[in-house]
Order: structure tokens, then sequence, then C-alpha cells
């Protein structure tokens, strides 16, 4: 499909999107981050704390759900507001799925309803404002 020529309507879906969580992708994101709370990298102080084991960070699962959105919608679509809210941990060996729907579409933007699930809930929900890629732009 030529650049420009996808249009987006409320109530599509986007497809889902399986991230093992892995404990490489917890600490590199926590490290990546900069986070270096113990909960992220230490599964000992984690487990002291009461915690099973470590668990994802809140800034590795927003640059997720930015990949999840900017996967789909293209590499010249725009984030342009990121509201979300962490429920269930996403802890190592367990898959997140991410989820959305257009909720609106107006003025070259998108508002996208976004559900990370794993084994035990909803790790993430929110939405998200993106910026369309405009007519003719560049893939």
């Amino acid at each position: 499909m030529s650049a420009g020529a996808r249009t987006w309507a409320e109530g599509d879906e986007l497809p889902p999107l399986e991230i093992p969580v892995t404990r490489t992708l917890i600490v590199a994101g926590a490290i990546a981050s900069r986070d270096y709370q113990d909960v992220h990298h230490d599964a000992e102080l984690a487990k002291a704390k009461g915690s099973p084991d470590i668990f994802m960070n809140i800034l590795t699962t927003n640059g997720l759900v930015g990949r999840y959105l900017t996967d789909h919608f293209g590499p010249d679509a725009v984030l342009r507001k990121v509201a979300i809210r962490l429920g269930a941990p996403n802890y190592p060996g367990d898959t997140m799925v991410l989820t959305g729907k257009v909720v609106s579409v107006a003025e070259g933007t998108a508002q996208v309803a976004v559900v990370g699930a794993n084994g035990i809930g909803k790790h993430v929900t929110g939405t998200v404002t993106v910026g369309l890629p405009r007519e003719g732009a560049s893939r």
C-alpha cells in the first residue's frame, strides 16, 4: 500500500502484539531508562519487598506501547499524548499481549485505547493520541 493510502476509522482494531516478558527485557528496559530500583533487576531484593520476582517498570511499558502504535500506524506517525496506567505486574516468563482499538479520528489524529494483558490480568491500560502520517509522507 502506498504512503498515505491507508485510512483509519473509529472502531478499527489493531492486530495484537505478543511480547515475551523475559528477565533480560525487564532488566535492559530498567537500565535503558535509568531506573535502578532493585525491584527491576534483583530478584532476591524484590522478594524481600514482597514481590515474587523482578517486574517491568512503567518506562519500559511506555516504550512498548509506543512501539506497538508506531508499528501499526507507521514510522511517520507521532505519539502526541500517552496516558497509561499500570495494573498487574509483568513478571519474567509471562507474555504481554497488546491490543488496541481506534476510539476516534479527527483532524489528522487518532485516539487509540490500548490494553496490555498478561497471565494475571491487565498490565497496562490507557489512551494514546497519535498524529497520523500525512498524505505522501515518506516511508
